[in-house]
């Protein structure tokens, strides 16, 4: 495939995942013409071994530094995208890590077939997972592609507009007629683009077979600030979100789940996933309903505090 296309990395405090990205984007069948570090807080950047310097072997890589008070999940990757000439761009989280040479390949299909305007890859976990989020991977990211559009809502929810930008490709024409990313937003930036996407009477192509390795083993703390946000965002883009059904996804994967820890011999572990699943809910259910509560306590229930300076 001859095509160009660019990657766009946020970064904060990279380490040995990130160097192991750039080793695997360098094996790619279709090699990206520039990837585009957007770092945040250089201090932390140049401390680590895999600073400026060791970024001198790569002559495609090119490091921009941003304070944390100027990230945004959003307006930062723009900037990013901003800065690439490429028909097509990739965007990638520092710890996802490419399955094969393929990765870019695949994504770029229906893209350059006209198919789609943004595809997503298939997260799968990383050894080390625990049985409760293996699954959760395999529920979000299933084995079969699709290209879904204004024809899924019914059926879907809220889950047509999933389009995780831990690893996605985006057509850059289509991303500047509607406008890029939000610019200011405490989370959920992908799913934002990926409903005007589908508003625009256009498709989002999950290709499973362009695969990366990504997932984390949260606590059930930290799922209940990442969850306060992801409500925060919903409830600051009603015109995204309002009428589309959310909360019965989540309700299926716990009762799926429960299901399969008990099949798989890990009932045991049953009684924590309900514990941390009720955590998600509170944190989803209290950032819905964010503007009824105290700034302070807001701040603490936020993963993104400084979104909130």
């Amino acid at each position: 495939m001859d095509v160009k296309v660019d990657v766009i990395i946020p970064t904060l405090m990279p380490g040995q995942e990130f160097a192991d990205l750039l080793e695997a984007l360098e094996r790619q069948s279709v090699q990206p013409g520039r990837i585009i570090v957007m770092n945040t807080e250089e201090k932390y950047f140049e401390r680590l071994k895999y600073g400026n310097q060791r970024m001198k072997k790569y002559s495609n890589v090119e490091v921009h530094h941003l304070s944390s008070r100027e990230f945004d999940h959003g307006n930062t990757r723009n900037n990013g995208v901003k800065k690439s000439g490429a028909p097509y761009f990739v965007c990638m989280t520092m710890d996802a890590l490419p399955k094969d040479a393929f990765l870019l390949e695949r994504l770029l299909e229906p893209l350059v077939a006209g198919d789609a305007a943004v595809s997503y890859a298939r997260q799968l976990p990383k050894p080390g997972c625990s049985p409760v989020e293996s699954f959760i991977k395999q529920f979000n990211y299933p084995a079969t592609s699709r290209l879904k559009g204004q024809e899924d809502l019914e059926e879907m929810g809220i889950k047509t507009f999933f389009c995780s930008n831990a690893c996605a490709a985006y057509d850059r024409s289509t991303f500047d007629a509607l406008g890029g990313f939000i610019r200011h937003t405490i989370f959920n930036e992908d799913m934002i683009y990926a409903s005007r996407v589908v508003k625009a009477g256009k498709k989002i192509a999950y290709v499973a077979q362009a695969e990366v390795l990504h997932s984390h083993n949260y606590s059930w703390i930290e799922n209940f600030h990442r969850n306060f946000d992801v409500g925060v965002s919903q409830a600051d883009n009603p015109d995204v979100f309002r009428g589309i059904k959310s909360e019965t996804e989540g309700i299926r994967l716990v009762k799926e789940l429960t299901c399969h820890l008990k099949e798989s011999g890990n009932s045991r572990l049953i009684l924590p996933m309900l514990w941390g699943s009720g955590w998600k809910f509170l944190g989803y259910r209290l950032g819905k309903h964010y503007t009824r509560l105290p700034q302070g306590f807001v701040r603490r229930c936020s993963m993104n505090r400084n979104y909130w300076q």
